[in-house]
């Protein structure tokens, strides 16, 4: 490739675009450009050739169409050791151009705002930036094209060196960028459009972008990274900011997504403790401190190495306290300045924050991987309103008691099935997970709380498929149920409550958690 002569340049991220052009003008480079990086480049003091000079055309459709034209791509895919090629370019007047700068409108990082309208987003998709990219990526033999602005001191280094070309090796590999990028940008406009328009497409295509490796898998044996979905909004987890500690591990992440999404349900300071993508404690209370000495009472023994989420902004009160544990990471809504020293005791502590958003991104999907596949479902993000549950029997719930059974009701929706909550004064005191049977869960939890079972309140995800587990439940002490009901043996389980004097409210909705 000979001596770069006429560049074109139009960008929407302008970060280095001046520097770049500058050296271009020095090296008696030809610059052509567009819209607001023409602007940009004139505001500098550097010679720009409009698009329009170029094409004998007007920008028109408010910037829609500019580059869209014969004259430019003519210019992009000539083939320089092609003699008709050239013959048609010099009948039609047109000089090549040899080096494309383009990088396409933000449309990953407008999705990513949940309060972008449709509308919005459809205005972020660039059309003649694509075309551009595409035209003098294929024809690589003869045009460099840059779309990677951390790319333009490289390649002013090998224009200096070789005295104003580029090398073949270098546009070729320049050209793979370009398609990985234009590729990249494609598929977050089908992955968007496709969650818009179908809610569960023939073709599922879901943008991944790597945001960090991780210290390892569930084994240290297993490597691991984090990738972060391209429209999930910025609220999301994967966004979380880490302040301090080790790198993060793969169940890390998993116990802090857990942990996050259960003390978002809270409208009250909360506390959640998780372990092992369980919780082992959850509380609210008038302070956050509370909260945490409340959720920590449930299970000190499996909290131990546990990760803590926040609803609130962490407090030097509450600081100290978590403290006094061995706790592998917290998240909260922010770690102010000197909360964020007390915690910092701990050199391997993860502190993370991160602005809390209750509403989640409705568009995106649950997604778990099976052998040559994947389930794909909705979150569970059902609101179960207390105005149309039922209840069982003569006895209604106290307003005391309604808040514990929701309270309560709540934390179950987050714990692996087969679920059983004990809560007493919106704080867990036993929790039964993850067990084969109903009944055994409840075993668990029963034995998780001891005496503080008596007058507690008893949420299970799914219903009874016999009266065993109320039986236990109620000897122990338990006075108040709240489950779905369903069961083709409900009679037999309202019978025992009815029989007992207890209460118990059906949601009409299990909330399993495999």
């Amino acid at each position: 490739m000979g001596e770069i002569k006429r560049a074109l340049l139009s960008v929407s991220n302008k970060a280095g675009i001046v520097g770049l052009a500058k050296e271009l003008q020095d090296m008696g480079v030809e610059i052509i450009s567009t819209g607001g990086t023409e602007a940009k480049l004139r505001e500098e003091g550097i010679r720009v050739t409009p698009i329009s000079s170029v094409t004998g055309f007007p920008e028109m459709l408010g910037g829609r169409v500019k580059t869209l034209h014969p004259r430019i791509h003519a210019a992009l895919l000539a083939r320089r050791d092609d003699p008709q090629h050239m013959k048609e370019m010099e009948e039609m007047g047109i000089e090549p151009i040899d080096l494309v700068v383009v990088n396409l409108y933000p449309f990953a990082e407008t999705i990513a705002r949940s309060e972008t309208t449709l509308e919005e987003a459809v205005e972020q998709i660039d059309i003649g930036g694509v075309a551009l990219i595409r035209a003098a990526a294929k024809n690589f033999a003869n045009v460099a094209v840059v779309t990677n602005p951390k790319r333009y001191s490289s390649l002013l280094m090998e224009m200096r060196r070789s005295g104003g070309s580029i090398s073949l090796e270098t546009r070729r590999n320049l050209a793979a960028e370009a398609f990985r990028h234009t590729a990249y940008y494609d598929s977050a406009i089908y992955a968007y459009l496709s969650r818009t328009f179908e809610e569960f497409p023939d073709t599922l295509n879901m943008v991944f972008k790597k945001k960090m490796d991780l210290r390892y898998g569930e084994n240290p044996h297993q490597k691991a990274a984090l990738y972060l979905e391209i429209g999930a909004p910025s609220t999301a987890l994967v966004f979380a900011e880490q302040l301090h500690g080790k790198e993060l591990s793969f169940n890390n992440v998993l116990d802090l997504d857990a942990a996050w999404a259960l003390v978002k349900e809270f409208d009250q300071p909360a506390a959640v403790i998780i372990k092992h993508n369980n919780p082992c404690g959850v509380a609210v209370a008038e302070r956050l401190s509370i909260a945490y000495r409340r959720a920590l009472h449930c299970d000190p023994v499996s909290a131990f190495g546990g990760v803590i989420a926040f609803n609130r902004p962490v407090d030097e009160e509450t600081a100290a306290l978590v403290n006094e544990n061995f706790v592998e990471a917290v998240i909260a809504p922010a770690i102010p300045e000197a909360p964020r020293r007390v915690l910092e005791g701990k050199e391997d502590i993860r502190l993370l924050q991160l602005p809390l958003q209750r509403e989640s991104h409705a568009l995106l999907k649950d997604v778990k991987r099976v052998e040559g596949g994947l389930l794909v479902q909705d979150y569970d993000r059902s609101e179960d309103p207390r105005d149309e549950m039922l209840l069982v029997g003569d006895r209604t719930p106290t307003e005391e008691q309604w808040e514990e059974l929701l309270f309560a009701w709540k934390v179950a929706k987050h714990v692996r099935s087969n679920a059983i909550v004990l809560t007493k004064d919106r704080a867990t005191v036993g929790i039964g997970t993850g067990q084969m049977s109903r009944v055994d869960a409840t075993r668990v939890a029963l034995m998780k709380a001891g005496n503080k079972a008596r007058g507690c309140v008893l949420a299970s995800d799914a219903f009874f498929p016999f009266p065993d587990a109320v039986i236990l439940a109620a000897e122990a002490g338990v006075e108040a149920f709240i489950q779905p009901g369903g069961s083709i043996r409900d009679e037999e389980v309202f019978e025992e409550v009815k029989k007992r004097g207890l209460v118990m409210v059906l949601t009409g909705r299990r909330h399993f958690r495999h």
